[in-house]
């Protein structure tokens, strides 16, 4: 019987209780007009993300046995079959080698410069957008920040408006409702900043590659010919 009593004074409350509670998305919105570049850098990360992903994935595909059938043509001395080979894989290793391959005959020097200069290009190619992420999760907190400051004036601003005594819960919605901003701030540059720091060790991870295939290519042109 008291278990029963205790169960119809909690669904009691929670019946009294739900009226008052906030939902998310209403949290959201009383956030201000601040909360609008803060949903647009959200938006701009999560594009930035995916579509950084899918560009490194597709780069990080090195054909297998590439290297091997290189060094096999090389050794041939069937330089167009190597070229034709190379401009057959759209990778970033690929694309080193062939310019590598076209450049046989020249000076070793000049075959290592223009691997470097191509690997440059490619490595920029890789990066193009981290920088944009980087810079959301640094800016996306600094405007939840500054969204609070505003919403916080606006709070006491009205507080001194009021006449007599203040109500302790409007002092209250005024503090939370500026709060909002710097929540979804944090939320944003965190999970932006942590999605820069996995693509970087994404394209580290393909540079590395491409600097073992670069010199597994001038090596194979400094071996001794039979």
């Amino acid at each position: 019987m008291i278990l029963l009593q205790i169960m119809a004074a909690q669904d009691t409350t929670a019946a009294a209780a739900s009226p008052d509670s906030v939902r998310i998305i209403d949290l959201l919105m009383q956030g201000g007009f601040m909360m609008i570049p803060i949903l647009l850098l959200w938006v701009a990360a999560v594009y930035i993300f995916i579509e950084r992903v899918l560009t490194i994935k597709k780069s990080a595909q090195a054909p297998e046995g590439f290297m091997t059938q290189i060094r096999s043509l090389v050794e041939k001395g069937d330089v167009s079959g190597a070229k034709m080979l190379c401009s057959q894989n759209d990778s970033p290793i690929a694309r080193m080698i062939e310019k590598g391959v076209s450049r046989i005959g020249s000076p070793l020097k000049n075959i290592e410069v223009s691997i470097e200069n191509v690997g440059k290009i490619e490595i920029f190619k890789l990066e193009k957008n981290l920088s944009l992420l980087a810079t959301i999760s640094g800016s996306a907190p600094m405007l939840g920040f500054l969204g609070t400051v505003i919403g916080m004036i606006e709070a006491f601003i009205a507080i001194a408006q009021e006449e007599g005594s203040v109500s302790p819960k409007l002092l209250s919605e005024g503090i939370y409702t500026a709060m909002v901003t710097t929540a979804a701030g944090l939320f944003v540059g965190i999970l932006a900043y942590l999605g820069y720091n996995y693509l970087v060790t994404r394209v580290q991870k393909v540079v590395h590659r491409m600097e073992y295939s670069s010199v597994d290519f001038i090596d194979l042109l400094q071996e001794p010919k039979n």
